[in-house]
């Protein structure tokens, strides 16, 4: 019998009893890895499927089923093989068991092994996370012959192995998108989901997570993050429109600022040489607001420049803080040349930023009513009062919007948010604990 019990964070700890009297001392999970390994450099992802069960047999996993989760995080997705190296979706009816409400969707919203009461007699069943560092992929489901310790140790080192195969292959295979798309995509859609670093990430100074909706309509919303060194990058755009331009100019603006600071440019320069871009892609016709910010990590000093956008948030010791002002410059592209001011605000260790575009607050209900910023901050806080993990947090405030608005949004509506931890990166437990993760 597998039981969890509550630790500190919100995490849970998995219980087994030891396997009936049985030798599988021939069970080798190194063999396992080091196989898949070397068979996946040459191999399709449709591929997958098959060859991670040839190679799991032999650390005594009978059936390793991929789910991979939707683009709109709602359902998993059965990734399956077919034969003759193919794969597709699940045939016929349901496209994969939900994640809200049921045991792999919890076993992907906790990113925590499951047990799951559904196998034969003699063999244990389980539900393990797919992660890409604290990007939830989806979830194994994972039929063993044993649930000892060792046991686990394996179905984790497989799922880490199995989530680096994906991440490394998913980004040139049709097969992938059109599995993970439950509807169509418009165009500017494509570019923006192609352009954008993954929804979250941590080390032991920063937790950031983000999302994004309508999730296959998107135009003209953008966010990047990125480190170097002591300094974490954020930024926020939304161009104008609700067109294919819209979505090209959020693209054109996001790498332009890639390009300015991988050339070390400051704030300032930053958005100047994104004017520059926009101005003589478009002349003075279409424009980007944004905030773009820079995290010293060792110190907790966050600097920002507002290009005509919303300020950004901060909530402190669990409360709303208050909105951090900056004067704000002409918006990207418009070249009315207003000053450019730089402003800077000390955090503390806990301390959360949160920026965001117009279609959060103002999503209208039924009544008309917006959705409204003290709404968005409330929510916000009350899950992490909850314990619930950050990204998970964000995928239930689409969730909440998305059944505010009862139905697809009008305008695109992105959240990026960043949690200072501290100024050690080893030391890795608080952000753990804040994505969900079993602390190593």
């Amino acid at each position: 019998m597998v039981r969890t019990a509550p630790t500190r964070g919100g995490m849970s700890t998995v219980w087994m009893r030891r396997a009936p009297a049985v030798d599988h001392r021939n069970r080798d999970g190194r063999e396992m890895l080091e196989n898949l390994l070397a068979a996946s450099h040459l191999m399709p992802l449709e591929l997958l499927p098959v060859r991670v069960n040839e190679h799991a047999a032999s650390a005594g996993m009978s059936e390793v089923l991929i789910h991979v989760a939707d683009l709109r995080r709602s359902r998993l997705l059965p990734l399956t093989g077919g034969g003759e190296g193919t794969a597709r979706p699940a045939e016929g009816g349901e496209a994969g068991p939900a994640i809200e409400g049921t045991l792999p969707g919890r076993a992907y919203r906790d990113s925590r092994i499951l047990a799951d009461g559904s196998a034969r007699a003699g063999e244990y069943r389980w539900w393990v996370p797919l992660l890409d560092g604290t990007e939830r992929l989806g979830v194994l489901r994972v039929t063993t012959v044993t649930d000892d310790a060792r046991t686990l140790r394996d179905m984790t080192a497989l799922a880490s192995l199995i989530s680096l195969i994906l991440v490394s292959k998913s980004g040139h295979s049709d097969f992938h998108a059109r599995l993970t798309r439950l509807e169509p995509m418009n165009i500017a859609t494509e570019m923006q989901w192609r352009l954008m670093p993954p929804r979250a990430y941590a080390d032991g100074r920063v937790v950031i997570a983000a999302a994004m909706e309508p999730a296959y309509r998107v135009s003209g919303d953008a966010y990047d993050y990125a480190t170097a060194g002591s300094t974490v990058h954020l930024s926020i755009f939304d161009a104008m429109g609700h067109d294919t331009a819209a979505g090209l100019t959020a693209n054109l603006a996001v790498s332009a600022c890639r390009s300015a600071r991988h050339r070390e440019a400051g704030l300032v320069e930053i958005t100047e040489r994104i004017e520059e871009a926009l101005i003589e892609q478009y002349g003075h016709t279409r424009y980007a607001t944004g905030i773009l910010a820079h995290l010293d990590t060792r110190t907790g000093v966050f600097t920002w420049v507002n290009r005509g956008h919303h300020l950004p948030v901060l909530i402190r010791r669990g409360r709303w803080a208050g909105r951090l002002r900056c004067r704000p410059a002409h918006p990207m592209g418009t070249g009315l040349g207003l000053r450019i001011t730089p402003c800077r605000e000390q955090l503390e260790p806990g301390d959360r930023v949160v920026l965001y575009t117009d279609g959060i607050t103002e999503a209208r209900g039924r009544d008309g009513s917006e959705f409204g910023l003290e709404r968005f901050i409330d929510f916000l806080i009350r899950h992490h009062a909850d314990g619930l993990p950050v990204p998970e947090t964000l995928r239930r405030l689409v969730q909440a919007l998305l059944e505010y608005h009862d139905g697809p949004l009008r305008d695109d509506a992105t959240v990026l948010f960043c949690e200072w931890v501290g100024s050690d990166p080893g030391t890795t437990a608080t952000a753990a604990a804040l994505t969900g993760l079993t602390p190593p």
